[in-house]
């Protein structure tokens, strides 16, 4: 069976009224999140699936290339039509239920990385969506078990720093706290890395103090939002609400919609009765 792209896509992108700036995500206040115009890696993708519409690594590929301009709702389309073909395929499921978490549809994300779950219980980015997906949900214990999973299963220092910090906030929140102190002081992130999951962890560690979070060098928007959920969850957890909300309600100023952070910041918003 060929994979019929191309027309699903262009009917997606018409609906919008703006070609390369579909609405992806719009939020309870209204306020609309679009994509960005592909600079050709899509195009290029394309291309390459079309000579091969059966190859599930270009549908991927493909995928990705939508999702690095944030055509988040075209990458599902793609990867639906693969999963017509290859309906037991873990990693085209594995995307497709990342993707819903980018778009927030929680229950689609969480059945298609159930789903995958089932099929391949060690696959990494299986473990560390579910377990976003968990946190989301309020799940702290089983999150706190996904990215105990994912840690140990990190394919590089970025991912083994992200890892290692949703464990210890899914920790913290499900009430076992000492658990991850303890978790912390083992240093399981000891590769070399600088990313916002490592800035933060220095903040849970004490190594550097709230005010040291930020630095001159985090200006993206994605970085701005991943660092204010951080921060913001770490005064939750130490009863500080007020100053909680300040640091959700400055993730979602960002502008960065797509960064978990973000996504967790409108979440912990409606958990304390707030407006997002």
């Amino acid at each position: 069976m060929r994979l019929t792209i191309v027309a699903p896509l262009l009917a997606l992108l018409g609906a919008s009224g703006l070609a390369g700036q579909s609405v992806q995500y719009r939020s309870p206040d209204g306020v609309e999140y679009r994509s960005q115009p592909d600079t050709g890696a899509i195009a290029r993708a394309e291309r390459a699936l079309a000579a091969d519409p059966g190859n599930t690594a270009l549908v991927i590929q493909l995928a990705v290339a939508q999702s690095g301009v944030r055509q988040f709702r075209e990458a599902i389309v793609t990867l639906t039509r693969g999963l017509a073909t290859a309906p037991n395929n873990a990693t085209l499921l594995r995307w497709r239920g990342h993707r819903y978490l980018s778009v927030r549809e929680l229950d689609r994300a969480l059945a298609d990385l159930e789903r995958g779950f089932r099929i391949d219980s060690t696959l990494y980015g299986i473990l560390y969506h579910l377990g976003i997906v968990r946190f989301a949900r309020g799940e702290f214990a089983m999150a706190a078990d996904l990215f105990a999973r994912a840690q140990r299963r990190a394919p590089d220092a970025g991912e083994l720093a992200g890892s290692t910090d949703w464990l210890w906030m899914s920790l913290q929140r499900a009430g076992r706290g000492g658990e991850g102190r303890a978790m912390l002081a083992g240093r399981p992130d000891s590769l070399p890395v600088e990313n916002a999951y490592r800035q933060r962890l220095r903040l849970y560690r004490g190594e550097i103090g709230p005010d040291a979070v930020f630095t001159p060098a985090d200006t993206g928007d994605v970085a701005l939002a991943t660092l204010s959920y951080g921060l913001g969850n770490w005064y939750l957890v130490r009863g500080d609400t007020a100053r909680a909300r300040e640091l959700f309600h400055r993730s979602i100023a960002s502008g960065g919609w797509p960064a978990f952070g973000f996504i967790l910041s409108e979440v912990e918003l409606r958990r304390l009765g707030g407006k997002p």
